[in-house]
């Protein structure tokens, strides 16, 4: 995990390690301070000698601006390792993220990766920053200040261990107690962004469906689980402060009461005693600020394991050695494939799949919900990978896992069942399918689409922005937009997973009728719940339990597939979905 995550330090690396070098130096520049005051008011206040007095108030300048500037330095690179080496956790998780395969991303919730790359990684940024300065400062100043302590007086010094040993056991105490608690609070907080997440994705439904009051109360309960959670941590932590301040009066009052009588002894002086203080105010700062990064690195212990659990997560699919660049055509082969999401699982996603399609053939998938249908085309773009002895899938005669992972999505687009569109114009977003795209080709694949209809009646055409999700358009409009993005990429195979289906059934008759005659070499496959959207298909593949049930006509299919016949009576008739389970 540690080497995970110090991999991320990267360019900073140099200011990482001049972080600790400037505070080291500050350190000893600190630590000569109390000696020359003692020097002063020895030699200087106590022999009536001004000179030594000026000399030694020279030297103490000098060093008090020294250790102003190696301070300020430390500050300045630590500031900026801390927040590069968190800009790069960030990058690097968002970056992995982008490698992931489906069966990653399902590890991991949308809130989860968000916490992930905020709440964590500023903990562990702030943790980081102590590390490099805090922890470097206190342990140097605690040992020096105690070296300095023993150089005055042995006794007085056995003190300052014995409180060591008691604020040793206090802060054990504390983290091991607090440590189980702020796993359980990141966990939480989770919960709480997937909580808001979803309510303001879905504020139409809930306005629609008067819920506030409903979804006030289920966020308002994941607020009061963290915010009990924090407060039992932040009450464990609270003991430390009391528990240090006793330890330092302590030491105060018997370093006074002991070295009163060393002082009326004799056996030490005045500025002695006056920089001993200086060293155990100095050595109890540096207690304070060990107990401090104690708890920082405590609470970001949590984060860490996080943050790195994205950083290690291999993508299960990889390009391989020698890939294919080129798809030569949109044939599509599944050779008795099985698949399973989850390895280990019971019963199989998809069973002996064993169909060929011809390139450039239009192929309709139907079946209820949960058959596999859009488990089915995923497999050909590889966002899933077959199981390692589940047969399978060619495209252009060619096994999809022999292609580069780019070049085989690029050539096979999908148009998928959860429509998507980005911030930012119309022409920004059908972009996507290519980059350097002109007005033109937008325009040609929008008519494909039969989203030119409406772009048209928008005050902006093609330049009118979207805005996030594309929530200022309707389900159809975005429909039809994604339809012409995925055109835009030119592929060989063209996959509509249920991409139709709040389009009205003339304006889906007349998207189908222009894939016809405008992209007839490109294979088709439309997956949809209307029987019209499938009927004439060159052939209708009928999923069942994961299962082909028929692959034919449609003409066919009526005559010798029950279920097909069955579905297609129910829609004809004008009632019910046929998702309902039939007798």
């Amino acid at each position: 995990m540690i080497k995970t995550l110090l991999g991320q330090v990267g360019e900073y690396k140099k200011d990482s390690i001049l972080t600790p070098v400037f505070t080291a130096a500050e350190v000893f520049m600190e630590i000569l301070i109390p000696f020359v005051t003692a020097k002063i008011i020895d030699e200087g206040i106590n022999g009536q000698d001004m000179s030594k007095v000026y000399m030694y108030g020279g030297l103490m300048l000098v060093l008090a601006f020294l250790s102003l500037f190696f301070g300020v330095m430390a500050g300045k690179f630590a500031a900026s390792a801390s927040t590069g080496f968190a800009c790069n956790l960030r990058e690097g998780m968002y970056r992995n993220v982008q490698e992931f395969s489906f069966t990653n991303i399902d590890k991991f919730s949308t809130a989860s990766l968000i916490t992930r790359m905020t709440t964590d990684v500023t903990n562990v940024q702030n943790a980081y920053q102590m590390l490099i300065r805090i922890a470097v400062r206190a342990p140097l100043m605690l040992i020096c200040s105690m070296i300095m302590c023993f150089t005055i007086n042995v006794e007085l010094s056995l003190v300052f261990v014995a409180a060591l040993v008691v604020l040793a056991f206090g802060l054990f105490f504390i983290i091991f107690k607090v440590t189980p608690i702020f796993d359980e609070v990141f966990r939480n907080y989770d919960n709480l962004n997937a909580s808001v997440q979803e309510n303001v994705s879905a504020i139409r439904v809930v306005k629609a469906f008067v819920r506030e009051e409903y979804e006030d109360k289920k966020f308002g309960k994941a607020a009061e689980v963290l915010a009990e959670l924090s407060i039992k941590a932040e009450s464990l932590l609270a003991f430390n402060n009391p528990i240090m301040m006793f330890v330092i009066f302590t030491c105060m009052m018997l370093l006074s009461w002991i070295g009163a009588h060393f002082i009326v002894s004799g056996s030490m002086t005045t500025g002695n005693l006056t920089s001993l203080f200086s060293y155990v105010m100095s050595m109890m700062m540096s207690l304070m600020m060990l107990s401090m990064v104690f708890v920082m690195i405590s609470m970001s212990m949590a984060s860490m394991r996080r943050i790195s659990e994205v950083l290690e997560e291999t993508p299960t699919m990889t390009n391989p050695d020698e890939p294919i660049m080129e798809v030569p055509d949109g044939r599509i082969d599944f050779n008795h494939v099985d698949f399973v999401y989850k390895a280990g699982s019971a019963e199989d996603t998809l069973k002996d799949i064993d169909i060929h399609i011809k390139s450039g053939e239009t192929v309709g998938v139907i079946g209820g919900t949960g058959c596999g249908k859009s488990t089915f085309v995923n497999l050909i773009s590889r966002l899933y990978d077959v199981k390692p002895d589940g047969g399978s899938v060619w495209v252009g005669g060619h096994d999809v896992r022999d292609y580069d992972m780019e070049v085989i999505r690029n050539e096979v687009a999908v148009v998928l069942q959860k429509n998507v569109l980005f911030s930012g114009t119309i022409l920004d977003n059908l972009r996507w399918g290519k980059a350097d795209a002109t007005e033109n080709e937008c325009r040609e694949v929008c008519e494909l689409a039969c989203a030119d209809e409406f772009i048209d009646r928008m005050p902006d055409g093609y330049n009118t922005w979207i805005e996030q999700g594309g929530s200022n358009v309707s389900g159809g409009q975005k429909q039809r937009l994604c339809i012409a993005r995925a055109l835009l990429k030119s592929p060989k195979v063209l996959i509509l997973d249920d991409s139709t289906s709040a389009v009205d059934t003339a304006t889906d008759a007349k998207i189908r009728q222009a894939f016809a005659t405008k992209i007839p070499n490109t294979t088709k496959i439309i997956i949809s719940q209307r029987i019209s959207s499938v009927q004439d298909a060159d052939r209708i593949i009928v999923l069942d339990n994961g299962m082909v049930s028929g692959f034919d006509t449609h003409e066919n299919l009526l005559k010798n597939n029950t279920i097909y016949k069955e579905i297609y009576d129910v829609q004809m008739s004008g009632g019910g979905d046929f998702d309902e389970k039939m007798n």
